[in-house]
């Protein structure tokens, strides 16, 4: 699996511990805090498209949360490849979802390592239709 190209994040999976990345996660994300420059929040992203509507479809808000992800990690200078932690919260989670949700992210990931993430149900989100929120941690040099 290739490195980072943000030297200062190294993804691992332990091997006393199982092989998350058919998951889409790695299980830590350490950090080299002597060649840190920023840390970059990302609020939780809806679904939600500039104008503000929101799609029906699990998959198209899926696609638009990662969209928004990207546009605010942009806008701080910041990549997929600089997050070490994901929380993903999910409304009506089933098997299918998390499939849905595994298939999205690696194929945003590709090759590159998988950063932490954490799956959270939820009863309700911010919005009567929202069914997924993403939340990220970047670190940058």
């Amino acid at each position: 699996m290739q490195k980072n190209p943000c030297s200062i994040i190294h993804l691992m999976n332990p091997n006393t511990l199982y092989n998350p990345t058919p998951f889409a996660y790695s299980h830590v994300a350490q950090i080299h805090v002597h060649q840190l420059s920023r840390i970059v929040h990302i609020a939780g992203q809806g679904g939600e498209q500039h104008d503000q509507t929101l799609s029906a479809d699990f998959a198209s808000q899926l696609t638009q949360v990662m969209k928004n992800v990207q546009l605010a990690l942009q806008a701080a200078d910041a990549t997929l490849y600089d997050i070490a932690m994901l929380r993903i919260l999910v409304c009506q989670y089933d098997q299918h979802t998390h499939q849905l949700i595994i298939q999205h992210l690696k194929a945003l990931w590709q090759e590159h390592a998988l950063p932490a993430c954490t799956l959270i149900p939820v009863p309700c989100l911010a919005l009567p239709d929202m069914q997924i929120e993403i939340e990220a941690t970047a670190y940058c040099a």
